[in-house]
């Protein structure tokens, strides 16, 4: 739109339908989903019979909420688990990938910056299927040739953490990195001629100023693995996450609970960006 161009009512009316329809569409589904949490019914779908609790406090026999779902409620504690290691390392990590490509030369540089974006362009899928396939090699070399068998490289827990890993390290990396680039570096060069350690620069100044990237970017990384379900599909072993519990249960048929649980998982993210918010704003 060019602003400097007069806007017609029929322009505006447009407009203006577009943002509210674009809306409308964008959190619809979110609220009908909520809405039915609520639904007295053994279905999660419409039509409305009537608000109940049933599907977060029921204990059975005929319904059984979330709050006493013992499947589910283990799928949530494997997701806050799995997404706690993947942030934890990819964070780790990533910062200091950004670190390695914004303040150091070296030969391959750019040759090892495409490889490091290269899973942004590798669909989820393919991503499971060569992460399966080379575990399972690497698992088959080592006990063939030393007799270990290996679980890290079987579907496990460990495998999902490690698949999700290799990926979001790089979101993680390109939010530092957009943030290192504002870095007056001479703010270094003073504190070292003032005294400072390398360490202490790097720690009261360096990474005091990347904060709010750093902890939005583990906040990300939080979030894509909890909610990861084409490359964990492949990886996961006996103890399922959250996403591929849904699905199974969408696939053999479900309840309302998983309503629920999507408002839950709604709730528990907007208290998570709200937290993001205001821990990683800048001071003025």
């Amino acid at each position: 739109m060019i602003r400097t161009l007069p806007n017609s009512k029929r322009y505006s009316f447009t407009y203006g339908t577009f943002i509210i329809c674009y809306f409308v569409f964008l959190f619809a589904p979110l609220f009908v989903t909520c809405v039915l949490a609520f639904n007295n019914s053994d279905f999660p779908s419409l039509p409305w019979y009537g608000f109940s609790l049933d599907w977060f406090v029921a204990s059975g026999p005929e319904r059984v909420g979330i709050f006493h779902d013992s499947q589910n409620l283990r799928a949530i504690f494997t997701s806050f688990q799995t997404a706690f290691w993947v942030a934890i390392f990819s964070t780790i990590v990533g910062t200091c990938a950004a670190f390695l490509f914004e303040q150091e030369t070296f030969p391959f540089k750019n040759l090892l910056y495409f490889l490091m974006l290269a899973p942004l362009v590798i669909p989820g899928v393919i991503l499971g299927i060569s992460l399966l396939l080379a575990a399972n090699t690497a698992g088959t070399f080592v006990e063939n040739r030393f007799g270990i068998d290996v679980a890290l490289f079987r579907p496990s827990f460990w495998l999902v953490v490690m698949g999700q890993f290799s990926f979001i390290t790089t979101f993680v990396a390109l939010v530092v990195s957009a943030r290192l680039r504002k870095f007056d570096h001479t703010l270094e060069e003073a504190a070292m001629n003032l005294g400072a350690t390398r360490l202490e620069v790097i720690w009261y100044i360096t990474l005091k100023f990347l904060r709010p990237a750093i902890i939005g970017a583990g906040a990300v990384a939080f979030l894509m693995s909890f909610e990861n379900f084409n490359t964990t599909l492949f990886l996961v072993g006996s103890q399922p996450t959250l996403p591929i519990n849904l699905y199974l249960q969408v696939r053999d048929g479900s309840t309302p609970v998983i309503n629920a649980i999507s408002l839950l998982l709604i709730a528990g993210t907007f208290c998570l960006a709200m937290a993001n918010f205001y821990f990683s704003k800048e001071k003025d």
